[in-house]
């Protein structure tokens, strides 16, 4: 993966050089937020420098992992410059969630449960895709639907029905027409979530898209009852008629039984505040929680080896240190705040739908984070940085006519 996005950049550079390639505004206005997310691959070179890190191994690679997925997200910024690439980039990203959630189902439903190629070892009758974890294969899908849904509301007509009669043909229009396609292909995604009976991550995506969609209503002069009733169906069907079919019940069971008896994260946290108190300021070294945790860890944590802490914002600190993990915050509400500005500016349905996209994928995340570790798999680390990118594009993107 970072071969790949080093080469690119390489590749970019030379065009660049060549007078062939510019920056752009969206690029140049982002440079604030490109710098706060160095701060993380860049501490992480200075642990290995100072030997601050107890495992050296794991830093470095978290160094150049940290450095991938910076690059990442400048090459999205300086790429994506049209309307043309920003539909490809995100039908990419919703075509790759439809992917996972139909080889997830099929696996489930079939009772062949594969990863890529390599037999389940866990998690059996529940999707997780070509990932290990269903939480990840859930948090995964979240940020891809996240990106389906922004594009659903970019096709909205902005116009007002000037009568009934108007009103409910424009519905069935919706209903019938090319429409339909993405509808479908958001129900069969949201049906994949539920099959993880992931607890969070279905929490995250029912609340996310609900705190999202009430702030798409009162930030956006241009709302209309198409957008109300295009994500009140989305609520609702897909709880009621999608969840019926494929096991919302079991989500709904499994978080009943949550408590603090059943669970050991409470305990994984507690024992990880003392780690990120040991070494508040530097951090044991990126990439280090699994050799650090155990020093801190009690009988009570349970037997398993935890390789992450399951809340990202705990390992972040634990690995790099507050200062670090604060101006990486700083970079993801920096993105929240240009989508939401981008809602209240832009008159582009496109730029407005992508705004919403990434408004409601950093507050899924945000939630999911305070339970699982998402931003320490490299793939939804990596979607999640393209989607921070297309938050920074709603904003300052310019309307070009070729």
């Amino acid at each position: 993966m970072s071969v790949m996005v080093f080469a690119l950049l390489a590749c970019w550079l030379i065009l660049h050089i060549r007078k062939q390639l510019t920056t752009g505004t969206a690029f140049s206005q982002s440079l604030p937020m490109l710098g706060l997310l160095l701060t993380a691959p860049l501490w992480a070179e200075l642990q290995l420098t100072l030997d601050l890190s107890i495992d050296p191994a794991n830093t470095l690679q978290s160094s150049l992992l940290g450095f991938a997925l910076t690059g990442l997200f400048s090459l999205t910024l300086l790429m994506v410059r049209s309307k043309q690439r920003i539909r490809l980039l995100c039908y990419a990203l919703v075509g790759s969630g439809l992917f996972q959630a139909l080889y997830g189902s099929m696996m489930t439903l079939t009772g062949i449960e594969y990863l890529f190629f390599v037999p389940k070892e866990s998690y059996f009758g529940t999707a997780t895709g070509t990932f290990v974890n269903r939480n990840h294969l859930a948090g995964y899908l979240v940020l891809t639907l996240s990106v389906g849904i922004g594009l659903m509301i970019s096709t909205l007509d902005g116009e007002s029905a000037s009568n009934w009669r108007d009103f409910f043909r424009r519905i069935l229009t919706t209903l019938l027409g090319n429409k339909a396609r993405l509808r479908i292909i958001l129900v069969i995604m949201v049906a994949g979530l539920v099959m993880t009976h992931s607890r969070m991550g279905n929490t995250a995506f029912f609340a996310s898209l609900a705190i999202a969609g009430v702030l798409a209503l009162l930030l956006s002069k241009r709302s209309t009852k198409a957008t109300i009733i295009l994500i009140g169906s989305l609520i609702i069907i897909d709880i009621f008629v999608v969840g019926t079919f494929f096991g919302v019940e079991k989500v709904v069971q499994r978080l009943e039984n949550s408590s603090e008896a059943s669970e050991t994260r409470d305990e994984v946290n507690t024992y990880t505040l003392g780690a990120i108190q040991d070494n508040l300021l530097t951090g044991s070294g990126a990439g280090t929680y699994y050799t650090n945790f155990p020093a801190y860890r009690q009988y009570d944590a349970g037997r398993g080896f935890y390789d992450h802490a399951h809340n990202d914002y705990f390992e972040f600190a634990s690995d790099y240190g507050v200062v670090v993990t604060s101006c990486l915050m700083l970079a993801v509400l920096w993105a929240f705040i240009s989508a939401i500005r981008a809602q209240i500016k832009r008159k582009t349905a496109l730029m407005r739908g992508i705004a919403f996209s990434a408004t409601m994928a950093i507050i899924a995340l945000a939630m999911h984070s305070t339970v699982d570790f998402n931003l320490q798999i490299p793939a939804n680390a990596a979607t999640f940085v393209v989607i921070l990118a297309l938050g920074q594009i709603s904003l300052y993107q310019k309307s070009r006519r070729r």
